[in-house]
């Protein structure tokens, strides 16, 4: 910020009179919000002042970090390959310019507009569904307790790719069965299993037979969960100040190691047809339905639409951000990335399929199979893979962290944004909340680091990420388009930008997005399937009840949060409606007529 104070050029003058004048406003905003708050009965005097990112690119690769995760590694390129390779890039990109796009603007305007986390933010423009904001914040911390267990797991194969052969190489070790293992990938003998998978069912997780059976705790996981909990409290105990400082580097690593792998991988034999068979187009999947709902499903969950991580990191921007633009690369950057990653997981299968002269097919996987299984299995056969192994599984653990910051600073914010002054009165400072959230985090995550861990893990995920997900994205969407409206959404975005939305957002607000998402839930209920692990496990009917309890954890919020409100406040349906979105609309237009005066004055 101080290079070239001293000598101002007009274009650097001009930068320093646009940031003076935008904290002009903001200043002349927070007076005339002040002077509402004043009015509407709120102590000022015990109000603390919210913190905001130090620049606008913190934000900005905070929020693609968050959107840019493992699914677009182990997910993606195998839904793409499975749902009619290069053909599946059209319902993709639709669905991403119908659905995706739209939905993270919102979500960046009630955050931004508010300045409060997803629980106040939709409680404040929606009192009747403000049990939505609440169940955000649920699903969020129930999956970061166990997300972070697959960075436990890269701290596992991270440490052990600095040995001098990789352990996951050969079938001489204590933990191999000879009989039926295999140093490459066994194909069609289902009896065999490869050395990499024996590492990871015999070695990294120990596994028993079924979730009956708990088997104990690893305690070597048991110590690089603590690890990766003190990781992620290290980086965001100061809040944005301390995130966004490290997604400097959490954010743009993968993007230097993808891209470094490409450059490797497409030299070696075979990856033509890797990448052929990744993106040949087969049309006639655009007939099926289901591949248009795997698209809007994959851009919903890889963007992080209704997890109230994007509200919240929003919320922490000046009022006056340009959100537009960020919306734009956020949503671009990660399909891209996506798509990158394609190339880089399919030119690799492509080469073992060669090497072991093997159908692609018999290769090609997704979920934590295909990071922790195949692509290990892949590294080690590659040259230098002393160099490659690390690399890789430092950039699992980036593209990790950096989801795992946003989900556990939406608990830190919503404790902040509603108990802050009652629980500062004990915890003294802030550090020690997020040391609080992190702690009971680490706690959660325990079951999931026992020898039968890995089924609790897919339960877990199954229940949260699959099941949860599209209920509480169908009734954010309805909150926010339908009932506060988009005429007072296109409101609070000219409020902050200067101008409204165009007719392409007010159209997806209005008819499209929700159709999609409604759409979406629709076919998640009819499709539904139990959970499984693997080809052949299937949960007991004990645990299948245990999941949609997980499910209902998050969910219970908002017929919950509905009935509060009608209980405690008087009138018809339709008033009760009425009151809950016309105070925002009336508060913040005086405000804003009040900047342009202030402004022109």
């Amino acid at each position: 910020m101080g290079v070239g104070a001293e000598n101002r050029s007009p274009s650097t003058f001009a930068l320093h009179l646009e940031e003076a004048k935008e904290e002009t406003e903001l200043a002349k905003m927070t007076l005339v919000n002040a002077e509402a708050m004043k009015q509407a009965g709120v102590d000022l005097q015990t109000e603390e002042p919210r913190e905001t990112w130090s620049r606008r690119l913190e934000f900005v690769l905070a929020t693609v970090g968050y959107a840019v995760g493992l699914g677009n590694v182990w997910r993606f390129p195998y839904l793409c390959y499975r749902s009619g390779g290069g053909a599946f890039l059209i319902p993709y990109l639709i669905m991403l310019f119908l659905c995706g796009i739209p939905l993270l603007f919102m979500e960046f305007t009630v955050g931004q507009y508010t300045r409060l986390g997803p629980v106040h933010a939709l409680a404040k423009i929606c009192p009747l569904f403000k049990g939505v904001g609440l169940a955000t914040v649920v699903i969020s911390y129930v999956l970061c307790t166990y997300y972070n267990v697959l960075m436990t797991w890269a701290l596992y194969y991270l440490v052990h790719s600095f040995s001098p052969s990789l352990p996951w190489q050969s079938c001489n070790n204590t933990w191999n069965t000879a009989g039926n293992c295999s140093t490459g990938f066994p194909g069609n003998a289902t009896h065999l299993q490869s050395a990499s998978q024996q590492f990871f069912d015999r070695k990294v997780l120990d596994m028993t037979q079924g979730i009956e059976n708990s088997g104990g705790i690893r305690w070597e996981l048991f110590g690089l969960l603590i690890l990766a909990w003190a990781i992620v409290y290290l980086c965001i105990f100061k809040g944005v100040k301390s995130t966004g400082k490290v997604v400097y580097f959490t954010a743009t690593f993968p993007y230097f190691i993808l891209f470094a792998l490409l450059v490797n991988n497409v030299q070696l034999p075979g990856a033509k047809d890797g990448i052929l068979f990744f993106l040949m187009p087969n049309w006639s999947k655009l007939l099926e339905v289901q591949v248009w709902v795997n698209a809007a499903a994959q851009i919903f969950n890889s963007i992080g639409i209704s997890f109230g991580s994007m509200i919240s990191m929003a919320s922490y921007n000046k009022y006056n951000n340009n959100i537009l633009k960020d919306t734009f690369v956020v949503s671009l950057a990660n399909s891209a990335t996506s798509i990158l990653a394609g190339f880089v997981i399919f030119s690799a299968i492509g080469y073992m399929a060669h090497i072991h002269n093997l159908p692609v097919d018999d290769i090609a996987t997704d979920g934590p199979g295909l990071v922790f299984v195949v692509y290990p299995e892949i590294l080690s056969t590659m040259p230098f893979f002393q160099i490659w192994a690390p690399l890789f599984f430092i950039m699992l653990l980036c593209l990790g962290l950096d989801s795992q910051f946003a989900m556990a600073e939406v608990a830190v914010t919503f404790i902040m944004d509603g108990f802050g002054k009652k629980v500062l009165r004990v915890l003294k400072k802030k550090e020690l909340v997020v040391l609080a959230v992190c702690s009971v985090g680490f706690l959660l995550g325990i079951p999931h680091i026992t020898r039968g861990g890995i089924f609790v893990f897919q339960l877990m995920d199954h229940y949260t990420a699959v099941v949860s997900l599209m209920f509480l994205a169908f009734f954010e969407v309805l909150a926010v388009t339908v009932i506060f409206g988009v005429r007072n959404l296109s409101v609070m975005v000219e409020n902050m930008l200067g101008k409204k939305p165009n007719l392409y957002f007010r159209v997806c607000w209005q008819f499209l997005s929700p159709m999609l998402v409604l759409g979406i839930l629709i076919s998640s209920i009819i499709q539904y399937t139990p959970a499984r692990y693997g080809k052949f496990y299937t949960y007991p009917l004990w645990a299948e009840v245990v999941g949609w309890f997980i499910s209902l954890v998050s969910i219970i919020w908002i017929p919950l949060g509905a009935v509060h409100e009608l209980w405690n406040t008087e009138g018809s349906l339709l008033q009760r409606l009425k009151s809950s979105i016309t105070p925002t609309v009336e508060l913040e237009r005086p405000a804003a007529e009040s900047i342009a005066f202030l402004t022109a004055t």
